[in-house]
């Protein structure tokens, strides 16, 4: 084997990790970029896990790829390690696909018409319609089926090129007795190690047995140790991926190690260990092994590793327990109910922008929570209560700080039109929550006062009070409601309850001024009412905010005064009968 052949294998080598990565991308564009949020959100039973650990794994065409997305998801706190445990066991069984991709390119063909069935062909053939799905298409669905079918020819001309790199290895005695020390189990499993840590793709790995396969030189005997050992080596880039992350971060980097070196140790055993009695025939007298084969051992070994540390799940958990201790050095103390924004998934704008939207929607609730125990203090004040809307404001704030420097970022990744106007909305929201939480404090600090100087209300005045508190604590649950849920029904449902809400505090400032010139109320009364109003009148104006923006992201644009004067103008349209149901439900007695 010559330096032209050596280059030719470097050379397959490189065209099929490209041709890898790129059916993989176009494989997830066509899933619709949404592979890692199923992930996220479908994970609830070990097995369920450990299929959607597989599937994913097998359109990503990558192992290390998936529990590198899961180390992300623990670092962030949006996953448990537990619950990553069982997708990075799928992880290790989706990667044995790509073995089985692999082994088109072994098809070959005769004379004729049957030579349209070998792998050249079939290759060319793909290559040519991806090309034409890609140039001529205008559907971005066509382009992505197009990017996986170049990406294919590509990984098949790749297995091609190493093939005939490796072809004058035949003949070679001094290659094959090479390949016969590696029948030795310790060696060949760190043989593997050794190669899969290098080109950090177990996929990869495999795929170079598969071809120096066709050599006839491979034997069951050398390639089970390797594939056993490649597993483990395909941890260097998950453990990678963990430098810098939280302690469960490394933890679960960890559990991909451990599935692996376990898996390892317990097939070993139990197979070279009933070997030792049965002498298994293939792997007696130097049986050769194909492409086929190395696929069916691959897979084989990687589901029953699986099956035996299925039941040991919890013991996983603890041994990285045992590993990862914790630092000696004092951690920095970390807010009640706080997220952390993953920078790890600024690469992949969905992760990006489903973590905002679990922070925003955090935020949310512990605005309504702020915003509910202050309307509660203006009747009866309680300075623990007083302290914890004070508590929850600030830890808004931070909310506020974290996020909008995060979506500033994920602002300056490469974003299609919908993430654009959805990275639009929250940094729109994300201040509105915000100011309904300065609101809640401002309302507080009148509750204070009314305390203090013992204020009281007339009849008139605190019904009016009371009928405003309902229907702000309607708008409020309905809007935030809408955006947890992203219901447009429940949206469309604000603006007509925004505007009551502002004909109530109108009525309500009239009246009290009324009252101001009979004698009826106090001018201090005067000023604590106007006072509750108007924050009253600025929370329903950023539910208002919140429910367009999430209107108008769904109707893709951000214009929100058209969209008011439009609503507003069409007296006979569903507006105006909301607007009716609501004015009757809310209204003053007196």
């Amino acid at each position: 084997m010559g330096i032209s052949n050596i280059l030719a294998l470097l050379g397959g080598v490189a065209l099929f990790l490209f041709g890898m990565s790129l059916m993989g991308d176009g494989l997830k564009k066509v899933a619709g970029n949404k592979l890692e949020m199923v992930l996220w959100k479908l994970t609830g039973t070990p097995i369920k896990g450990i299929l959607l650990g597989t599937v994913v794994t097998a359109v990503v065409q990558s192992s290390s790829a998936t529990s590198a997305m899961v180390v992300g998801f623990v670092n962030s706190g949006m996953m448990t390690v537990a619950q990553a445990i069982s997708i990075v066991m799928g992880a290790n069984i989706g990667t044995s696909v790509t073995g089985w991709i692999i082994c088109l390119s072994s098809l070959g063909g005769g004379g004729g018409w049957t030579s349209l069935l070998s792998t050249d062909s079939i290759s060319a053939m793909v290559a040519f319609i991806g090309i034409l799905f890609i140039m001529v298409s205008k559907s971005e669905t066509r382009k992505n089926l197009g990017g996986i079918m170049l990406g294919f020819a590509v990984l098949m001309y790749g297995m091609g090129a190493m093939s005939d790199a490796v072809a004058p290895l035949k003949e070679s005695e001094s290659f094959r007795r090479m390949l016969t020390m590696f029948d030795n189990p310790l060696l060949g499993i760190l043989v593997g190690i050794a190669i899969t840590a290098i080109l950090q793709s177990n996929s990869a790995s495999v795929g170079i047995l598969q071809v120096i396969s066709v050599t006839g030189a491979v034997s069951y005997a050398v390639a089970f140790p390797m594939i056993m050992g490649m597993g483990i080596g395909a941890s260097v880039p998950v453990l990678l991926s963990a430098v810098g992350a939280s302690r469960d971060g490394k933890r679960t980097s960890m559990i991909y190690l451990l599935i692996n070196i376990f898996g390892t140790l317990i097939c070993t055993v139990l197979f070279y260990g009933v070997n030792a009695f049965a002498h298994f025939s293939f792997m007696q007298n130097s049986t050769p092994i194909d492409m086929v084969g190395i696929a069916m051992m691959n897979t084989l070994y990687r589901v029953a590793a699986i099956i035996v540390l299925l039941p040991c799940m919890k013991y996983l958990e603890r041994i990285t327990d045992l590993l990862m201790k914790n630092s000696k050095e004092k951690p920095q103390p970390k807010k009640k109910g706080a997220i952390e924004f993953e920078d790890r998934f600024l690469d992949n704008p969905v992760l990006a922008l489903a973590q905002s939207n679990e922070g925003i929607t955090r935020m949310a609730v512990i605005t309504a929570d702020c915003l509910f125990r202050s309307f509660d203090l203006i009747n009866k004040y309680d300075k623990d209560e007083a302290k914890r809307v004070i508590e929850a404001e600030d830890l808004v704030d931070q909310y506020e700080d974290s996020l909008g420097t995060y979506l500033v970022k994920v602002t300056g990744t490469a974003l299609n039109h919908a993430q654009t106007l959805e990275c639009s909305l929250y940094l729109h929201t994300v201040a509105d929550f915000e100011r309904v939480s300065d609101h809640a404090v401002n309302i507080q600090q009148v509750a204070l006062e009314i305390h203090e100087k013992a204020v009281k209300f007339s009849p008139d005045a605190k019904e009016e009070l009371t009928v405003i508190d309902r229907a702000l604590r309607k708008i409020v649950e309905i809007t935030f409601e809408s955006f947890r849920t992203q219901n447009l029904e429940l949206a469309y449902r604000v603006e007509p309850l925004e505007e009551v809400i502002d004909s109530l505090c109108q009525t309500a400032k009239l009246n009290h001024v009324a009252r101001l010139q009979t004698g009826i109320c106090t001018l201090q009364q005067g000023f604590v009412f106007n006072d509750l109003i108007g924050n009253f009148e600025r929370v329903a104006d950023h539910c208002s905010n919140i429910a367009v923006a999430l209107i108008e992201l769904h109707e893709d644009a951000f214009d929100t005064h058209k969209y008011l004067n439009t609503i507003k103008s069409r007296s006979d349209s569903e507006f105006r009968k909301m607007y009716e149901e609501y004015s009757a439900e809310y209204e003053f007695m007196s």
